[in-house]
Parts: C-alpha cells; structure tokens; sequence
C-alpha cells in the first residue's frame, strides 16, 4: 500500500486556477474523501495525483518518491472511473485480467488473480458474462475488481456511485467499506455527495472553489465547522446560519437576533459591555420544542413528512430556522412556537471572514486551525 502527498499543488487554466496551493498527507491504509460542490476542483486533483493532468505548480510523492513528471503506469495506482470504462467485448473475467495481460503476466498468474479477485467481490458466477448483461451495481464491482487484481499502491475512485440508484448506492456504499477495511488500502475518493463522505471517509478534505476548506474526520467537520462554507455543506438540511449579535445578559454573554435571545453559557468578562456583529449557527436536530422556553420564539411556515422525522419551518422575523425531529412534532402550521438550544450547540462565525470564532479574554478571535490546508472563505 502507499502513502500519498500533494505538496502545494496547483492547477491552472489560462488565469483561473481549477485547484490552489492544495497540500494533502494521505497515510497508507486511508480512506480520504475529497468532497466538494461540482466545479471545486476535486477531479482535477485526482487526475493530477492520477497523472492523467499535469500540475501547474507544486510536486505529488508516492511513498515519499516524487512522481510529479512520471507517467501515469509508473505510479503504481489504480483508477476507477464514473463511467466504469469496461471493454464491452470482453467477458467480465477478461476485463478483470486486463491490466495483468497488458503487463505481459503469466496465464497461470492471470488465472489465479482473477479466480481470487472475483471471490472477493462476489463475481465468480458472472465470470463468462459480458458487460451488457450485467446490473449497473455489478458492473461497478467488476471496474473495482479490475483495479484490485494488480495490487496497486492505493486506489483512486472518481465518483464511482453516481450511476447507480439510491437503494444500489447505499449497498454498494457498504461493499465498499467492508472492502477497504479487509484490504486495508489507501483510497482516495471524489464525490459531491455528502452522505458517501461521512459514511465511508476516515477523514474528509472539503474543497471550496480550489482551495481546501477543512480537513479532518467527518465528525470533526460536522460538529466543529471551520467557516460557514463547511457548516452550510454540511447536513441535510444544513445548519440554521443566521446574522446575530453577541451582547452581555445578566447571566453572562448571549446570542440575539429577531425572535432569538439564547445564553452562551461564557461569562461576560468585567470589561464587557458593547455588542459583537457574528453569524450564529444551530443544527436543525439541535433544536427542540419546549413551550416554556425563551431562547427562540417562532411562527410555524411549513411541516415536511420524513416518514421517521419531520423538518418544521419557522419565521423568528426575517430569520428561517429549521428544526429536525423526530415524527410527529405536535405542532401546526400557523402555530406560534418556542424552542430550546443547549449553549453547546450554538456555533459562532465571523461576519467578514466566516470563519468560526471562540470566545478569548474579553474579545473573540477566529479559533486557530491545527489543519494547514485550510483556508478562509474569501
């Protein structure tokens, strides 16, 4: 297996750049995510770790080799493909021996690799098919197969689901996380869907038009979002993201806009007494109904049916909050409603930077990022 890194690499298309000064260190053996919204740079990155692009600055190492310049065969990774890239000729068994005939592999090689593979993944008895006559999901794990039967250094995936439908998606999404845990592989892995990141990563780098946003394990990212780019990302639906200010109450600082007066649970500090522009963030499951509470004050606008939960609406004023719960919330639309928040729960950014700040001394700073990838949101 093979440990990667992307030291400052950039990608440049006349004077736009695709990818920015990205660095990443993938230990052997991990499941990195590269997650973003279409157009942020993730597949480029991928094809120039791949090599299938060439990088306009920066270098890329393979177990500490620099293989920046060298040629796609000679870096000793696997790429799979959205679109599987299968030969449609070729029975499934000759698609997977593909790469070891190419590399002029003994039959008996070829043979036993295949036979071993396919187990695997569960393709012994599709062996004599063709492409045409195989399911989306298994033509998925024959692309996995034929990548898997050289023993490559680490595997490079290109948004490998997006083919396949919801309920083939998620079983696939298992197979994938089982298979990564009984080979232990690097993976380094594309998509723009959420749910895929934070079920299979083992650490996650959200991009945001070029340049990581945040680095780190999926709950770090969920529960300690380093700017407001990564806190909306994040969740479905998003986190309530609201401009506010932070003021001194009789029982120490609190978070106020309309229809909102919630307690920080920090001491004001003697010298405290004017008010902080922020932008307040809750997560719509933080919320709870509770008629004697005074934190948030609302109006219901809508109920959405989830089947198990169900997404309430609500104007404070100007503002929309989102509350998730589970089913039924006992409440109506039209009905006036009042929320609690524990102080926990409430995160606060910078207006100007949306960077996430915390509360120091007397006044509040941005919280230091421990992760030198990450960038503020411009």
């Amino acid at each position: 297996m093979a440990r990667l890194q992307v030291d400052a690499v950039s990608k440049r298309f006349d004077t736009a750049y695709a990818v920015h000064e990205v660095s990443l260190d993938i230990a052997d053996g991990e499941f990195l995510v590269l997650l973003g919204p279409s157009g942020c740079g993730k597949s480029t990155l991928l094809r120039m770790i791949a090599g299938l692009e060439e990088p306009s600055a920066g270098r890329i190492l393979v177990d500490g080799v620099d293989v920046t310049d060298a040629a796609p065969q000679r870096r000793d990774l696997a790429m799979v493909f959205q679109s599987y890239a299968l030969y449609p000729h070729l029975s499934v068994a000759r698609n997977i021996g593909f790469p070891l005939r190419a590399r002029r592999r003994p039959r008996a090689e070829i043979a036993q690799r295949v036979g071993e593979v396919a187990a695997t993944l569960e393709l012994s008895a599709l062996l004599d098919r063709r492409p045409v006559a195989l399911s989306g999901g298994q033509r998925q794990r024959v692309a996995l197969a034929r990548a898997m039967v050289r023993d490559p250094g680490a595997f490079l995936m290109d948004e490998p689901l997006s083919n396949l439908d919801a309920k083939l998606r998620s079983a696939t999404r298992a197979e994938l996380i089982a298979l990564h845990q009984r080979l232990g592989a690097t993976f380094l892995y594309v998509t723009h869907d959420q749910i895929e990141a934070m079920t299979m990563a083992t650490r996650i780098a959200l991009l945001n038009e070029g340049r990581v946003e945040q680095c780190g394990t999926p709950a770090e990212l969920y529960d300690r979002p380093r700017s407001t780019f990564v806190a909306g990302f994040l969740g479905a639906p998003p986190m309530n993201l609201f401009p506010a200010v932070v003021t001194v109450g009789e029982d120490g600082l609190h978070v106020v806009a309309d229809g909102v007066d919630a307690a920080l649970d920090i001491a004001a500090p003697a010298d405290e007494s004017g008010t902080r522009a922020v932008i307040a963030g809750i997560r719509p499951e933080r919320l709870r109904v509770d008629l004697g509470a005074t934190a948030i004050r609302g109006r219901v606008r809508m109920v959405e049916n989830l089947g198990s939960e169900e997404l309430v609406h609500l104007d404070t004023g100007p503002t929309e909050l989102c509350l998730r719960t589970p089913r039924p919330a006992k409440v109506s639309v039209g009905e006036d409603i009042a929320l609690r928040v524990d102080p926990a729960d409430i995160h606060l950014f910078d207006p100007d930077t949306g960077l996430r700040l915390s509360w120091q001394a007397s006044h509040p700073e941005p919280t230091p990022s421990t992760d030198s990838t990450a960038v503020p949101v411009a």
